[in-house]
């Protein structure tokens, strides 16, 4: 798309942190945990500090006799330093593979196979808890980021070691992998490089080089292995906004953050998003400062987003909600203000970037496509993955003539905003719409924090809920809330962290259907 391409060079990971650096030397990014490579370091650095971590161990891995167009996958514990190690490995020309420390041991032998023969990246604690003795075999070597473990490399034994100069690649060749979801099965590979990433940084860089003021902190609480972290992350830092970073969602803790740090701009998950719920009765008011929330990954409730925007006391507060997936990055978006109440239409997502971004909505009957009778939502855009890693085959069969399949149904309005109805797998015969269910049921029942609509094993709509504090369900509410929506089966509940989640806190429809197909039928 034009806007894209314009003086597209290429985002170049690897001197991301010597840039920013250079512009905004002490600009802060504040932590809440330390970093396992540099536990030193302390909670608060200077974007100067963090660049020579960048260049330390990128000269390590060096040392370590990676090169350019090697692979590096990074699997170790969860931390900010994951996302820094990416750069470290990006500056000397080699591609930094991401796997979410969620994923299970097998799944990552799996990916090791597919990626051939990669350097491993990882700690002390992966290798004894949950790693297979055969990813030794997998790997070209295994350094650790800490701790010590027989056959594997310390990254701390060369500490010390020669700086080398960052090495800068071609903006097409590949500069990141991350995984998708792995909603569906075994995740799959995506192949990005600075080009596409650069594509993908546009739209949202320039709305918050219009909007937000350089003074405003940035807080995210972002998978740091997503490729949405290598968006706003460089956004956040080139343009000098100091920087909260979250490892832990659990609002106690980011309650005391955000009273001492009081962010402007906040990025995160919808599900973490609906977990901050309770901040809006915070006694502290964490988020009384914040002009700006965004969320890109699914759509939200539209009952979190009145609650988000009721917390605020700043004038004129905007929820940015951007549709888009991470084969593709933010397609479409709409700003929400404190007017929008909890019975809002959630399932509008907004429209496409002017000159970015492309969307389509293709038939699935002959007809034009209508909430009745949805249709496939494709897109375009050039932050788009150039492959799925060993599996080009895969990836073609989602392009069709430029246009990338989503995955997802829809219909757009005359007005042309998009409205999401469902993912194509998890659709219901005979239901419109399980997401749109889900919000209105969120809409009246404030004790629920998750609501998951799925067939059983008979096709009916089963609810699958989680209520604040593991509370029992009021059954007498629900009835309440459920009467005039679609008949459904009594619903099931579960604890929240007992769901099984990807990455990004998303819950695997599929793999909670298998389990309540499989006898488990709550908690």
């Amino acid at each position: 798309m034009l806007l894209q391409r314009i003086a597209n060079k290429g985002i170049q990971l690897g001197t991301l942190f010597d840039r920013a650096a250079a512009r905004h030397p002490a600009s802060p990014v504040i932590l809440d945990h330390e970093l396992d490579i540099a536990p030193k370091l302390g909670r608060r650095v200077t974007l100067t500090e963090v660049a020579d971590l960048v260049d330390d161990f990128a000269s390590r891995l060096w040392a370590a006799k990676v090169r350019p167009g090697q692979r590096v996958v990074v699997f170790k514990t969860n931390g900010f330093d994951i996302s820094l190690l990416a750069c470290s490995v990006a500056r000397i020309g080699a591609v930094p593979v991401l796997l979410s420390p969620k994923l299970d041991g097998a799944t990552v032998a799996e990916l090791l196979r597919r990626v051939d023969q990669p350097y491993l990246l990882t700690d002390q604690d992966k290798l004894e808890q949950e790693l297979p003795p055969e990813v030794f075999g997998l790997s070209e070597r295994v350094l650790l980021t800490s701790g010590s473990y027989q056959d594997a490399t310390e990254l701390a034994s060369l500490a010390g070691v020669r700086r080398v100069d960052p090495i800068v690649m071609s903006p097409d060749h590949p500069t990141l992998i991350t995984h998708t979801s792995g909603t569906t099965g075994t995740p799959k590979l995506a192949v990005h490089t600075g080009r596409t990433f650069e594509a993908r940084y546009r739209p949202q860089g320039t709305v918050m080089a219009l909007k937000v003021r350089r003074s405003e902190p940035v807080a995210m609480h972002i998978s740091f292995v997503h490729s949405r972290m290598f968006t706003i992350m460089p956004i956040s830092v080139l343009q000098g906004h100091p920087l909260i970073v979250l490892r832990d969602d659990d609002p106690g803790s980011v309650g005391d953050i955000f009273t001492h740090v009081s962010p402007g701009f906040i990025e995160a998950h919808p599900n973490t998003f609906m977990h901050w719920e309770v901040l809006a009765d915070d006694p502290r008011r964490p988020l009384t400062n914040v002009k700006f929330f965004s969320s890109t990954f699914d759509a939200l409730h539209p009952r979190t987003v009145h609650r988000m925007l009721g917390a605020t006391k700043r004038k004129f507060p905007l929820f940015f909600q951007l549709y888009g997936q991470s084969e593709v990055g933010p397609i479409a978006g709409r700003a929400y203000s404190k007017r929008r109440g909890t019975e809002a239409d959630g399932r509008c997502v907004g429209s496409p970037f002017p000159g970015m971004t492309g969307v389509r909505v293709v038939s699935r009957d002959g007809n034009p496509p209508t909430k009745s009778s949805p249709g496939y939502i494709e897109v375009r855009s050039d932050g788009r993955i150039v492959t799925y890693l060993g599996e080009h085959a895969r990836w073609e069969k989602q392009v069709n003539d430029g246009w990338w399949r989503m995955g997802d149904l829809g219909y757009r309005t005359k007005w042309g905003c998009l409205h999401l109805l469902d993912r194509e797998v998890d659709e219901i015969p005979g239901i419109d719409s399980t997401l749109e269910i889900e919000d209105t049921l969120f809409a009246r029942l404030p004790e629920l924090v998750e609501v998951i609509i799925i067939p059983d094993e008979n096709g009916t709509p089963l609810p699958v809920v989680c209520t604040r504090d593991d509370k029992p369900l009021d059954l007498t509410a629900w009835r309440s809330a459920a009467a005039g929506l679609p008949a459904m089966a009594e619903p099931v509940q579960w604890k929240l962290d007992d769901l099984p989640q990807t990455a990004t806190t998303k819950i695997k429809r599929l793999e909670l259907a298998r389990l309540l197909g499989a006898g488990d039928r709550g908690r």
